[in-house]
């Protein structure tokens, strides 16, 4: 079971709402397209979810036959209920499991889904999640945002396949980024652009709105999604056309890197550092391009080359620019 530690640290993530982004079936849909042939003969565990009205179970359980998968298995946080969103005061949670379609009417009928109950309160840290994991192959969801790096470490230490949604900062994440330049991670193909979050969202964020029909949305802008599973995208080289000019790529302050503001920029003959946009990591392919490090205001130590004043971001002419990844062109062209 989770401790309490970990029982307080989530509820207080539920209970700040700020975790509540429920997401669309659109942009599920449009995300998984580019995996389906991952899923044949798997496991899939969506460990973060409202078992009854997730819409991560919707996709798989409607597309169960197409995928090919073998069991669908979904938890949730508190919650036994019906409801999208769930007062998360259930001490004992449920789960889902379903095996595909047994009728022949290629629809999840409510008797072919399997409620089950926890005997806790379905925290995925707790021992009964931990065992689903374990049995499962490859995990799917929405995790809470502010339990982000915990999340993701113990999918690495149960050495599992996913794609989940998080925020695009998370990439500077130190354990995130550490994870990124390994190339144990990487980014996916799209990002979300709405989720729906609680009636009251608007009362204490002021940043949702209501559609026709009355349910509140609200628009994050820099979530993405994040995979070990391997995809086209990752091998699709960036096209370079620009050369490199000094004058046009002045070098930090503080580091022995060129500065680099749009990707696009990124020149094709220069075969040193480069200090990069955040934004670059969209079109990282490891076979053209090597992750030296990380430079950032905020973050220590992470650049993988020496800072010549000892501050550690990236400064141009004193002045501190955006956080900066820095790169190095694995075939520049002569």
């Amino acid at each position: 079971m989770a401790t309490k530690a970990q029982n307080k640290s989530l509820g207080k993530a539920r209970n700040s709402k700020k975790d509540e982004f429920y997401t669309q079936l659109s942009d599920i849909e449009r995300e998984l397209k580019h995996y389906k042939s991952h899923f044949k003969g798997k496991v899939v565990y969506c460990n973060c979810d409202d078992p009854r009205v997730s819409n991560f179970f919707h996709y798989f359980s409607y597309n169960f036959e197409k995928l090919g998968l073998k069991r669908i298995i979904t938890t949730c946080y508190k919650n036994k209920n019906m409801e999208l969103f769930s007062k998360n005061d259930s001490e004992q949670a449920i789960y889902l499991e379903y095996v595909g379609d047994k009728n022949g009417n290629a629809v999840p009928d409510p008797k072919e889904i399997g409620i089950k109950a926890l005997k806790g309160d379905g925290d995925f840290r707790s021992k009964e999640s931990i065992e689903l994991l374990k049995n499962a192959d490859i995990v799917v969801t929405n995790p809470p945002f502010s339990l982000f790096r915990e999340y993701v470490a113990q999918l690495i230490e149960h050495d599992k396949k996913f794609l989940i949604i998080g925020n695009h900062n998370a990439i500077t994440y130190k354990e995130i980024f550490n994870l990124l330049q390994e190339n144990k991670i990487w980014l996916g193909y799209m990002h979300p652009e709405k989720f729906i979050v609680p009636d009251d969202y608007e009362q204490r964020e002021h940043r949702s709105w209501r559609d026709e029909n009355g349910v509140n949305w609200r628009s994050l802008g820099n979530a993405c999604w994040f995979t070990n599973l391997d995809i086209s995208k990752r091998h699709e080289e960036l096209i370079l056309y620009k050369p490199y000019n000094p004058n046009e790529y002045p070098k930090f302050d503080n580091y022995d890197a060129i500065n680099i503001d749009k990707v696009k920029d990124i020149p094709m003959d220069y075969d040193g550092v480069m200090g990069v946009p955040i934004t670059f990591m969209e079109k990282y392919n490891p076979e053209q391009f090597e992750i030296v490090g990380l430079i950032a205001g905020n973050i220590k130590g992470m650049a993988g080359i020496k800072s010549s004043s000892g501050k550690d971001g990236p400064y141009i002419n004193g002045k501190l620019k955006y956080g900066r990844i820095l790169v190095r062109n694995r075939k520049p062209i002569q």
